[in-house]
């Protein structure tokens, strides 16, 4: 019978905590989040074009000396219609003003216009929605204003309040989410009805727990990825909206520049001195577009069940 040399062999100290270590790497959501985020190469570029484009918007016209309504070079020909070049990066128009500082004075208040509206829209949907989940006595209320509600075209809600209460930023920004943000609340309501009677909910309730605090602390943490959705499509839409109502005289005063009324202005150049049209529409494209790819992104990288 082989010995046992017991000099090869040493005892292990026991160990009283060993049990509760974790042996998983730790796991961080936002850390997560933003390794998700920027894994995809369309998340970089987009991101690049956009941080690029609010810059200009909102850096640039704080040192440029620029008066959208300025026409003292209309009679000096030799400033008119400038195609781009060094001096004159987008050309100049039929009032000599170069297109450059007009596009980006443009943009900063197409782009303002859509976040504070998106804003508005956001919290005000998130808030109401989330009490017109969890009680079934809001819910009787808010269904009925909703189907009177979503049953009117938006778009001509925005037309007539515009009409109604005269051309103005912030009369723009309140014809837009006066009533956008019934959306967001019933696309907010239907979510919360998912998570609303689970058994940590149900058992939340049976404890005592206020409705306010099971809202904020067991329901919309995990809604984060939908609002984040719902923002990424708040955001273009509302400066889509906004070049639409300018393209025809509404919304903001003619005197005050945007995206929609720069490409209004220059609808007749679509062929003749055509940079003039087109380069503030790609501008309006790229904003949208950038807009809408990076909070898509974002959106998904948030859900927690795309972490790897």
């Amino acid at each position: 019978m082989a010995t046992i040399d017991k000099s090869k062999f040493s005892f292990v100290k026991r160990d009283d905590f060993a049990s509760e270590s974790i042996d998983a790497p730790e796991y961080s959501y936002w850390r997560s989040v933003f390794r998700e985020f920027f894994r995809k190469k369309s998340t970089i570029l987009m991101l690049g074009i956009l941080i690029l484009i609010i810059l200009m918007s909102f850096l640039y016209p704080m040192f440029a000396n620029y008066d959208f309504n300025d026409v003292s070079k209309v009679n000096d020909f030799s400033a008119r219609y400038i195609q781009p070049n060094a001096q004159y990066w987008f050309g100049t128009d039929s009032n000599g003003q170069s297109l450059f500082d007009g596009v980006w004075y443009g943009a900063r208040n197409s782009i303002l216009i859509s976040v504070i509206a998106t804003v508005i829209t956001t919290v005000l949907g998130v808030l109401v929605g989330a009490l017109w989940g969890i009680s079934k006595t809001v819910d009787r209320i808010m269904i009925e204003v909703y189907n009177v509600i979503s049953n009117v075209p938006q778009l001509l809600i925005v037309i007539v309040l515009t009409y109604s209460i005269g051309a103005g930023f912030w009369n723009l920004i309140f014809a837009m989410s006066v009533t956008s943000w019934i959306g967001t609340a019933y696309y907010i309501r239907v979510q919360i009805l998912r998570y609303r009677d689970l058994e940590y909910n149900l058992a939340s309730r049976t404890l005592g727990t206020p409705t306010l605090k099971m809202i904020n602390k067991n329901i919309l943490p995990q809604l984060i990825s939908v609002i984040v959705t719902l923002v990424s499509q708040a955001l273009p839409n509302f400066i889509s909206y906004e070049a639409f109502l300018s393209f025809f005289g509404l919304g903001l005063p003619v005197t005050v520049p945007s995206l929609g009324r720069l490409i209004s202005n220059y609808s007749q150049n679509v062929t003749t001195n055509a940079y003039l049209f087109w380069i503030p529409l790609t501008t309006l494209i790229l904003v949208s577009l950038s807009l809408y790819m990076v909070g898509q992104n974002l959106a998904d990288a948030s859900d927690p069940r795309t972490h790897r």
